[in-house]
Order: structure tokens, then sequence, then C-alpha cells
């Protein structure tokens, strides 16, 4: 009778002991996971939450640029389209570290074309939509790049202090100033930035910054190498 219940605790202690283990392995398989879902950061790129998942990407992607602003030859062989976010710490990465040498040695030369559109990811970027209505405005008046500039140089500064800020950075860029406000407080260019927010759903767009080069998408603040590859063979 000893002799059988010590088996009996024996086993008992083994199969606990075999519980915590694959208790253990179960817990293990879940951070592996969410390490993976996680991997989409070290691309560098805002998301939307909550998107679906998506089917693969054609690399054909047609984008409508007409009237929108764009940087170098009209004519060039590439054009890159960028659907951005002016609060996205990621879109001000690739304005401060990338961009300066695509147009250094691909827009100033007249190899390339870049075509700016909105995406403002409203959901988590608050302030993002009327951002990209300041822009606008802007462009009204022919200085949406030095305002596309100034937005992202100065994206601490406005994430706090908002619509004010938008204002004041038109003074300071000698833009008609009653104009520009008109335009911002009735929502003049709201329509052109939703216009642009959804092309860029329908582009394949799911996070800022987004691009695309000649048909081709390609997602995140990527470094400089990436479309170097790219642009290259679209010139050969």
């Amino acid at each position: 009778m000893v002799m059988r219940n010590k088996t009996l605790v024996v086993l008992l202690i083994i199969q606990i002991v075999i519980s915590f283990f694959i208790a253990y392995q179960v817990n293990d398989i879940k951070d592996s996971v969410g390490v993976l879902k996680n991997l989409d950061d070290l691309a560098g790129g805002d998301n939307q939450p909550n998107q679906p998942d998506q089917p693969s990407q054609p690399t054909n992607i047609k984008v409508d640029v007409k009237g929108d602003p764009f940087k170098g030859n009209k004519d060039a062989k590439v054009t890159i389209v960028e659907f951005s976010d002016f609060q996205c710490p990621f879109c001000s990465r690739f304005y401060e570290q990338t961009f300066p040498q695509l147009e250094k040695e691909y827009i100033n030369t007249g190899k390339v074309k870049l075509v700016f559109k909105d995406f403002p990811l409203r959901s988590i970027h608050p302030l993002a939509q009327k951002a990209s209505e300041a822009a606008e405005c802007a462009d009204e008046q022919g200085k949406f790049w030095e305002y596309h500039d100034k937005l992202f140089e100065a994206q601490q500064e406005w994430r706090t202090s908002g619509i004010d800020s938008f204002k004041q950075y038109a003074s300071d860029l000698g833009l008609d100033t009653e104009k520009f406000n008109n335009c911002l407080d009735n929502d003049e260019t709201k329509d052109e930035v939703d216009e642009d927010y959804n092309e860029a759903l329908k582009a394949g767009g799911r996070g800022t910054p987004y691009f695309v080069i000649n048909g081709k998408p390609l997602s995140g603040a990527q470094p400089f190498a990436n479309f170097k590859a790219i642009i290259d063979a679209e010139l050969k």
C-alpha cells in the first residue's frame, strides 16, 4: 500500500512538471509571435491600426498626380509618388535622412520627379489632417515646398501648439495671412486632402511614409540605398 502511494506521488510530481513545461513553451511561442508582429517597426513606418490583411501589391500601381506639387523634371523617366503624414516621425526621418540624397543625386539632375500627396493617419495623428490642409493652403499661394519643409523641421513644436503654429508659419514665410487663415479655418482644402488619402488606400498604402516608384510600391522610411536600387533599375 505504501509503495502504491509513493508511485502515485511520483506520477503526480511528473504530471506537474510536464504541465509547467508545456505552459512555459506556450508562453514562449506567444512571446515569439509578439516579436514577429513588431518587426514591422524596424522597417520604419507608422501603420494605421486595425487594418485587415491585404493581398500582395501589384507592381504597376497607377496614381493620378495631376495638380499635385512636385519637385524635379516634369518629364523625368522616374516618378516617385510620396504619400506622407506631416505628424509621422518616420516621414520626418525620410525628410531628414533620405530626401536630401535623393534630391542631390536624382531630382536636381533631372532623372527623378518627386510628387507629394497627403496621407494623414488621423486615428493616431490628431493634427495631421489640419497640417496637410495648411500645406495645401500654402500651395495655393505658390509656397507648398517651403511650408512642407517648415512642418517637418518644426514637427515637435506644432505637435503641442497646433493650429496657431500653422498660421504663424504662414506669416513667417511671407504668405497672405488673411487668405491663408480663411483657407485653413474654412476647410477649403479638406476635400483635396481627403482625395489624396483615399487614393493612398487605393494604391495599397497602409502606413506612412508610402511610396510608389514607377508603379512599384515601397513602404516605410527606407534607406537611400533601397530607393537607389529601384531608381537605377528604372533608369536602365
